[in-house]
C-alpha cells in the first residue's frame, strides 16, 4: 500500500472509534455534561430540602446551618452553563438527561430563567441567617425560580 493509502485508512478508523458529534463534542463529553449537570441539581435539590424543612417546621430553624446549605446552594446555582449544558445533550440524545432541546433552542430564555434562579439563591444566602420568617418568605421565591425553568425546560423522567 501506498503512504496515502494508509493516511486515509487510518483517519477513516479513526473517525470511527471517536465519534464527533456536529457541534464538536464527543459522545464522552456530552454523557459526562448530562452526568455533572445531574450531579449539580441533585446538590442543588439536597440544600433546598435542608432549607425547606426548616421552612415548614419538619426541622428546628438553625441560622448557621440554614446559612451554609444556602452558600453551597448559590454555589451550585452560580455553576458555569458552558460547561454543564452541551448541545447535543438534551433528553433523548444522552441517557439520563432530561434536559429539552428548547434549553438550546430559546437560550435566551433559559438564560434568564437561569439568572433569577441566581438572584433568588444569593438573596437565600442573606434571609436564611436572618431568622426563619425570612427564610420562609425567600424559600417562596426561590422554590418559583425552580418551577419557572423546570416546567419549559425540563423533561419528564424516562
Amino acid at each position: 500500500m501506498r503512504p496515502f493509502s494508509l493516511s486515509v485508512l487510518t483517519l477513516v478508523a479513526a473517525s470511527l472509534a471517536a465519534p464527533v458529534l456536529s457541534d464538536g463534542h464527543s459522545s464522552r463529553a456530552l454523557e459526562a455534561a448530562a452526568k455533572a449537570r445531574n450531579a449539580n441539581m441533585s446538590m442543588i435539590g439536597y440544600h433546598m430540602g435542608v432549607l425547606g424543612s426548616m421552612a415548614k417546621g419538619e426541622a428546628p430553624y438553625d441560622a448557621a446551618l440554614a446559612t451554609a446549605a444556602a452558600e453551597n446552594l448559590q454555589a451550585g446555582a452560580a455553576m458555569s452553563r458552558i460547561v454543564l449544558y452541551l448541545e447535543g445533550s438534551e433528553q433523548g440524545a444522552v441517557a439520563g438527561s432530561r434536559a429539552k432541546a428548547e434549553i438550546w433552542s430559546d437560550s435566551a430564555g433559559f438564560e434568564k430563567q437561569a439568572i433569577a434562579f441566581e438572584t433568588a439563591a444569593a438573596a437565600m444566602v442573606t434571609a436564611a441567617g436572618t431568622d426563619l420568617e425570612a427564610l420562609r418568605g425567600q424559600m417562596q421565591a426561590l422554590g418559583g425560580t425552580c418551577g419557572d425553568c423546570h416546567k419549559p425546560y425540563r423533561g419528564p423522567r424516562n
